[in-house]
């Protein structure tokens, strides 16, 4: 779409504003509007002024104007504002030097397609997350100096089956059996569907929606793989979408890996393929009928694992999901078929064309833009570098004996652990300038002092259960 027609769209659509987003540096849409009047054809090469001083991660304050250029391909009408509005998808320049943004999320995506493209390898990097979620219908928490406790709530929530509701009629999900019965034990086929239409009137292709294993509400919404920018993009809207349906309908939802004790936590499984013109890289003769390259990729994701969750697993809560032994995939191996394992090849289809590798570490916390783009670099890292991914494990790594699990590495334990894995193994997404090692730092410093040592220093409230009598 041109500039010129945005215009006529907005025009069409009876646009009052232009609402101009853009992404933080942890992974949140952030957003101001302007009149329709003020948006030109220039816009899109002129920009806005915002202060980037007052965004996470970017600028200190006597170097805070920044300018927006939207994109003009983002056009998309919005379907929750009152007002008619425009929204358009922007990226983060210097005001004077008019160079991109080293700490802009989508332009380390540019960068990381335009690598991909100067390699050889291939052209189009394509992404397909199986984004989970929870949908709650009351969530209350808080944090002081003097106490701390948070308390969820769902009509379908296990613990509720013994409640007064006036009348509770039941049907109420145990913990791991909500994959997948239906109504009336499924309480949100409704909700989900209107997620999906809404989806849909975006231009946002959707191959399935269904209810996951937690009680609850855990769901998923699986989009249909796109081109590496193009998936990052909607995978914005997709939150956008998710969030804002269930807020209107006097629900919640969250992205969050770990809201619940003793039940399935939040994934995000990642199909990664790479496609040069109409050939697709990862199909070929070898184990489970992929390439030689898809092994290879296969090995530099596993060789990198640990600092690749510093993006694709970016919370501290992201490591209660991540527990040895639960139902996270936390061992770095590859299989076809086993779940068990961090790195999957599906088998549901023989056509080469739907040859990809399924990453299943990875969380919806994550920013899109960062975690997609370090994977890709990892996939590249590996075919360039030829990494041996060793021999696949067929088996149920959940229960393998001690001895042989002790020979399978893991995923980091914690965030920390995954940033100090990133300290040490980064120059891989240094690769043509994809990841600066101002980004990286920045995003280890961030994560250290906003997420880890906060975490650090507050006693939690399982610690007065277990130690207030000694």
């Amino acid at each position: 779409m041109t500039p010129k027609e945005v215009l006529n769209m907005a025009k069409e659509g009876g646009a009052k504003l232009v609402d101009l987003r853009f992404m933080d540096f942890p992974g949140l849409w952030q957003h101001f509007s302007v009149p329709i009047g003020e948006l030109e054809e220039s816009s899109f090469e002129d920009g806005f002024g915002f202060d980037g001083s007052s965004i996470r991660g970017w600028q200190p304050i006597h170097a805070s104007d920044m300018l927006v250029i939207p994109d003009a391909a983002t056009a998309q009408m919005d379907p929750f504002y009152a007002t008619p509005t425009l929204v358009l998808i922007c990226d983060i320049v210097d005001p004077l030097t008019r160079e991109p943004y080293s700490r802009d999320p989508r332009n380390i995506t540019r960068k990381a397609e335009a690598y991909l493209k100067s390699t050889g390898i291939g052209d189009t990097a394509y992404i397909g997350p199986e984004a989970e979620f929870f949908i709650f219908d009351d969530i209350r928490f808080d944090s002081s100096r003097f106490g701390a406790f948070y308390e969820v709530d769902s009509i379908e929530g296990i613990w509720n089956s013994g409640s007064d509701e006036g009348p509770n009629l039941g049907y109420k999900p145990r913990h791991k059996e909500g994959y997948f019965p239906v109504p009336p034990m499924d309480k949100f086929q409704d909700l989900r569907s209107e997620m999906v239409l809404t989806l849909e009137s975006l231009g946002i292709d959707v191959e399935a929606q269904h209810h996951e294993a937690a009680t609850a509400g855990q769901a998923e919404i699986d989009m249909r793989f796109k081109p590496l920018l193009q998936m990052a993009d909607q995978l914005m809207w997709f939150k956008y979408v998710l969030k804002n349906v269930a807020y209107r309908n006097n629900h919640t939802v969250t992205f969050m890996p770990k809201p619940l004790f003793e039940d399935n936590g939040t994934g995000m499984h990642t199909h990664i393929s790479i496609w040069n013109g109409d050939q697709p890289l990862f199909a070929g003769d070898k184990y489970a009928g992929v390439s030689q390259e898809a092994l290879f990729a296969i090995g530099g994701i596993l060789k990198h694992c640990r600092a690749l969750c510093a993006f694709t697993n970016p919370t501290t809560n992201s490591y209660k999901r991540l527990v040895p032994g639960f139902e996270a995939p936390v061992n770095l191996a590859y299989s076809s078929r086993n779940r068990s394992a961090a790195l999957r090849i599906p088998m549901y289809s023989t056509s080469p064309k739907a040859k990809r590798i399924e990453f299943r570490t990875p969380d919806p916390s994550c920013n899109g833009y960062l975690a997609f783009s370090a994977m890709l670099m990892a996939v590249l890292d590996g075919i360039q570098n030829k990494i041996d991914p060793g021999d696949p494990l067929d088996k149920d790594i959940y229960n393998l004996p001690p001895e042989e699990l002790a020979e399978i590495p893991s995923a980091p334990g914690s965030l920390e652990e995954s940033l100090e894995a990133l300290k040490a193994d980064h120059q891989f997404l240094l690769k043509g300038d994809v990841f600066t090692q101002d980004a990286i730092d920045m995003w280890i410093d961030y994560k250290t002092e906003n997420e880890v040592n906060p975490i650090k220093l507050r006693p939690h409230p399982h610690e007065f259960y277990l130690y207030y009598d000694i």
